[in-house]
């Protein structure tokens, strides 16, 4: 088949890879330039790059919808167009111009976590799998019936990185088994369950910052979920902010204040975290190891000299 291919980043860059490496035709690539955001620096394998370093013609586009973009994709008459981390709506014009229409990798389990960073926010949330699917694009962002699926687990101690690189490696395999699927006619569609569906929008720093009423069963997972090379999770401490890289859920239940700089707890510092902490019955955020705003990583215990004080969401 004839293939024009929208991507993005390390998502994009893998799924050209594996469509120049399946033996179909790569006639068109379409990608964004690249970008100053802190979320689109990480991951950023050059999609142009490896399109040019193989002969296929490249355009760069923030946005799609231009007459010369249009007139692009008829010249190259794709049989399908596939579309891994393409940052903006495709309209239809462009999604069901080919015979086959547009095939979208999304590295979430579809219906759920549709939309941006669903690594991070599935993390956050403490699922117990994550994962990719190969759907078919339609006006719905990320609605589309979908073909294949393929998940990973989510272990106790997994970092967004850690699934970063677990899915990413699912994508040179679940686009070209779609592609032999549907090049053969063997494809099945299913729909989705519209009920079941949520939407996350872009990660930006603010939801990077600590609020101490949190459970420390979130904090925690919030902390792996920001890990390098992500922003990390923010608190301030004395009006600066300190940025956490390691932590852990405490042992013992810790009562009083969220924020408290309470105890040594094993090799870290435990924070009371929890907006019904004065119970006395939550875990308290056990902090290991942070950074400073100079870069200056310290063990927690090194960096609280004295117990006492309060981390704080704000300066």
């Amino acid at each position: 088949m004839r293939v024009v291919m929208f991507g993005y980043q390390t998502w994009g860059h893998r799924t050209l890879r594996a469509l120049l490496e399946s033996g179909h035709e790569v006639v068109l690539v379409v990608t964004h330039p690249r970008s100053d955001h802190a979320y689109e620096k990480i991951w950023d394998d050059s999609v142009a790059d490896l399109a040019e370093k193989h002969g296929v013609p490249v355009l760069l586009r923030d946005r799609p919808g231009d007459d010369g973009l249009f007139a692009a994709l008829r010249e190259a008459r794709p049989d399908i167009i596939v579309a891994n981390n393409w940052r903006t709506w495709l309209p239809p014009e462009i999604y069901d111009l080919p015979p086959h229409g547009t095939l979208n990798v999304h590295d979430s389990l579809l219906p759920r976590y549709a939309g941006f960073s669903p690594l991070i926010w599935a993390l956050i949330n403490g699922e117990r799998e994550v994962g990719v699917t190969a759907h078919r694009m339609d006006a719905e962002l990320d609605m589309g019936d979908i073909l294949l699926q393929r998940s990973v687990p989510v272990g106790p101690r997994d970092t967004a990185a850690d699934l970063f690189h677990r899915t990413v490696d699912l994508i040179g395999p679940i686009v070209t088994e779609s592609l032999e699927l549907i090049g053969s006619g063997r494809a099945v569609w299913t729909p989705q369950d519209r009920s079941r569906a949520s939407f996350f929008h872009k990660r930006a720093i603010e939801d990077s910052r600590i609020d101490w009423n949190r459970p420390a069963e979130e904090l925690e997972r919030l902390v792996r979920a920001q890990c390098d090379p992500y922003p990390n999770a923010f608190t301030h401490h004395r009006g600066r902010r300190i940025r956490i890289v390691s932590a852990s859920v405490s042992r013992k239940c810790y009562g009083g204040t969220p924020g408290r700089i309470f105890i040594k707890e094993d090799d870290g510092v435990v924070v009371v975290a929890g907006a019904d902490a004065r119970s006395g019955d939550r875990r308290g955020l056990v902090i290991r190891r942070l950074r400073t705003e100079d870069g200056t990583e310290l063990a927690a215990g090194d960096f609280f000299r004295t117990m006492g004080g309060y981390l704080t969401a704000r300066p």
